[in-house]
């Protein structure tokens, strides 16, 4: 399993936590939410999930991987 913290611009509630988990356990990766650190820790195995994806399935729900 890989592990990686992404910074990510644009939230700031609970539905953006709800959000961007969902979107994350949709592809088989589990992420956990930061609001005050501005990011997202995200767990997934590398041979069936990409880093790339991890990335757009975040910024399909409206946020900014930066």
């Amino acid at each position: 399993m890989k592990q990686v913290t992404l910074q990510v611009q644009g939230m700031s509630c609970q539905h953006c936590v709800n959000s961007i988990e969902g979107a994350l356990k949709e592809i088989g990766a589990a992420g956990r939410v930061d609001l005050k650190g501005h990011s997202v820790a995200v767990e997934f195995n590398e041979n069936s999930v990409t880093l790339e994806a991890v990335k757009r399935a975040i910024e399909e729900q409206g946020y900014d991987v930066v």
